[in-house]
């Protein structure tokens, strides 16, 4: 048996393909495209109005969780993630 031609067909590579034609490419390189955020009116009316006061006590827990988790002696408790995730899994409704 002989096989010519074996290289007739490059390997695809569409990476390759889409910095050739430009239309990616690095910063600063003719056709790159910056990624960018844009909020709507209604979120950004949304941010506003959110309460600008904390509570202490809320950021006394948040601060012990973080120092748990930095600390690694966090736990999570099984049976109380299992009691959220059972009634969706089973029933496809949110959990309580």
């Amino acid at each position: 048996m002989n096989i010519n031609h074996i290289n007739r067909i490059g390997p695809v590579n569409p990476y390759r393909k889409q910095a050739e034609t430009g239309k990616t490419g690095p910063a600063g390189k003719p056709g790159a495209k910056k990624d960018g955020v844009e909020f709507s009116d209604e979120a950004l009316k949304l941010l506003e109005s959110r309460p600008q006061t904390v509570d202490a006590a809320r950021l006394e827990r948040i601060a012990e969780l973080k120092e748990a988790v930095s600390t690694g002696t966090y736990r999570v408790e099984a049976g109380k993630v299992a009691e959220k995730l059972l009634p969706r899994l089973l029933d496809g409704e949110p959990g309580q």
